[in-house]
Parts: C-alpha cells; sequence; structure tokens
C-alpha cells in the first residue's frame, strides 16, 4: 500500500458537504492541529466553525481524532459540540477505530482528515478508511519533531 492520501485539499473548507456526498462520505474523523486550528490554539478562524455547521447541517457526522492531550483537546472539541479521542497514538489505528465506534460509521463512508502524512494519512490507511491530506495551517508553530517529518512527506508527495 503506497502512503499516499485518497484525495489532497488546500483546506478544510473545499471539502463541502456536497463534495463529500459526491465521493460517498458520511462520515470525517478530523485532526485539530494545523488542520482545524494552528498549533495548539484553543479556537478555530469563523470559516472554520462555519464549515462545520455546514457540514453537520447536511448530515455529515464528525469526530475529533488527535494526538493531542486529553484537556485541550475535550475543550476543544466541547467548545465545537463535536465528539472527540484525544491522544489518539496516531498513525496507530487504535484512534480511528475507536472514533468510528463511537459514531457507528462504515469504513466506506469515513475518511481520515489532517495534515500529516505520517501521523493521520497512515492512520486512516491502517484503519481501513479513505484519507484526505491538507496543507498544514502554519506549519513553523509546530514542534520540531513535526517539522523534521515534513522534508521526507514533501518527497513522499513529489514536491
Amino acid at each position: 500500500m503506497p502512503l499516499r492520501p485518497t484525495i489532497r485539499v488546500e483546506r478544510v473548507e473545499e471539502l463541502t458537504a456536497e463534495r463529500l456526498q459526491g465521493w460517498g462520505l458520511r462520515w470525517l474523523l478530523l485532526d485539530v492541529d494545523c488542520t482545524l486550528t494552528r498549533y495548539q490554539r484553543r479556537d478555530v478562524e469563523p470559516s472554520v466553525a462555519a464549515w462545520l455547521d455546514a457540514l453537520r447541517a447536511a448530515g455529515i457526522g464528525l469526530c475529533l481524532v488527535s494526538n493531542g492531550l486529553g484537556q485541550r483537546i475535550h475543550e476543544f472539541a466541547q467548545r465545537l459540540d463535536l465528539p472527540c479521542v484525544s491522544r489518539a497514538m496516531k498513525p496507530l489505528p487504535a484512534g480511528v477505530w475507536w472514533a468510528m465506534r463511537r459514531l457507528a460509521a462504515r469504513r466506506a463512508e469515513t475518511a481520515m482528515v489532517g495534515d500529516q502524512l505520517f501521523a493521520d494519512v497512515l492512520a486512516g490507511q491502517l484503519a481501513g478508511v479513505r484519507t484526505i491530506l491538507v496543507r498544514p495551517i502554519h506549519p513553523e508553530e509546530e514542534p520540531w519533531f513535526t517539522r523534521l517529518k515534513r522534508g521526507p512527506e514533501r518527497w513522499l508527495l513529489g514536491g
């Protein structure tokens, strides 16, 4: 299995309900840091909040799946009124599977959305779901161990 996302987009807002439904997706598992918000921030931009509301209104099921620590991620999820799995241990698939059980989501209708090839995409692939890679939001704010992986990611993705 090549380490490639099913779909690539610049920002999550490109994933409209119509596009997702056209791809047969009913459930999105969402990474937090550098996917929905800047690294370790506690809120989202208004455009991301509106996007989440539009997906919910269209019946798309959502769950946060983050390697972040429990309290911050749970507070973040609570503010957005979303279920969450923190300390997901991506790239291991357990967090993805746990989120799918919480949502009663089917693999064929689920996608893992995130900014990291070696965490989000790999976890989604190992869990047997489609994967959507977004360009990271302000990657210069990421910790050194994440920035270290960006070069190999670019190489594997062909630039």
